[in-house]
């Protein structure tokens, strides 16, 4: 009498590389969405450039509040900090979800905030 299909050890051997092969895969997924926060939170850095010199162009200074710049808002799950003066502006954003990641960047005369330390040039740690 002929019988097809699997014997035990063929079945155990698949589980196994199976295994194995999710444990290489989820740490590289979990890295990469890591890496998608921080693309967020540089994007919003960007944003905000562009609104601070918009904002700048319309009233002969800088902003800290968020709510006078035209529609700009950060991502969802980004926090961001500004310290603007009259003559430079500085921001830093760190996210809800790559707690451990934070960027920054400055521009003009303000005191830049960690880990900025090139004028224009989003730095992030």
């Amino acid at each position: 009498m002929s019988r097809n299909g699997f014997t035990l050890i063929e079945l155990l051997i698949v589980v196994v590389i199976i295994g194995l092969l999710a444990t290489i895969a989820i740490p590289k997924f979990s890295n990469t969405k890591e890496k998608a926060y921080v693309a967020s939170m540089k994007s919003d850095l960007r944003n905000l450039a562009t609104a601070e010199e918009a904002f700048f162009y319309d009233s002969a200074k800088y902003t800290n509040n968020l709510a006078l710049m035209n529609n700009f808002n950060p991502s969802a799950g980004v926090t961001m900090v500004v310290n603007a003066t009259v003559s430079g502006w500085s921001a830093s954003t760190t996210s809800a979800f790559a707690p451990a990641r934070q960027c920054a960047l400055f521009s003009g005369n303000a005191a830049p905030l960690a880990p900025a330390t090139v004028e224009g040039r989003i730095t992030c740690q």
